[in-house]
């Protein structure tokens, strides 16, 4: 498939669910992710400067991918359940049901974190648009949010 088939299907959003769940607390630590979230990497491609991935994840019910935070543009799909995304002010930037599209920008100023507050999985698809040779996603600490 193509690149802009992918991204089409990605519903161009993005969920760079990376790095953690709440039960690590404090604002001094990176926060794991919770327990079964998982990424499938489905397709990648590096053009000139720039990295595509496009990726399947998976938060199962009452878990989060942990704070982080990405160095490229990510663009999702939900494909299933409702994904809930908190900012570092510790508010709600956006809940995704099925069949809707998120985006998340770059940079460490947009640490956030992707929660599955309902009862079946979440799941993503994912385009990510990274500069060449960087991670998914890099870890952040809590910035202090006390939710589950």
């Amino acid at each position: 498939m193509s690149v802009k088939l992918h991204a089409r299907r990605a519903g161009v959003v993005a969920v760079a669910v990376t790095a953690g769940l709440l039960a690590a607390g404090g604002a001094a630590r990176a926060t794991p992710a919770g327990p079964g979230v998982a990424g499938t990497i489905i397709w990648e491609k590096t053009v000139a400067n720039t990295h595509y991935v496009f990726r399947e994840i998976t938060i199962p019910a009452g878990q989060a991918t942990g704070w982080h935070y990405h160095d490229g543009t990510l663009y999702g799909y939900v494909k299933q359940g409702t994904l809930s995304h908190f900012d570092s002010t510790c508010e709600s930037d956006g809940v995704y049901p099925a069949h809707h599209t998120i985006q998340e920008p770059s940079g460490a100023d947009h640490v956030h974190i992707g929660m599955n507050k309902g009862t079946v999985p979440v799941i993503l698809d994912v385009l990510y648009v990274l500069p060449a040779g960087a991670p998914l996603s890099e870890d952040a600490p809590n910035p202090g949010c006390d939710f589950q």
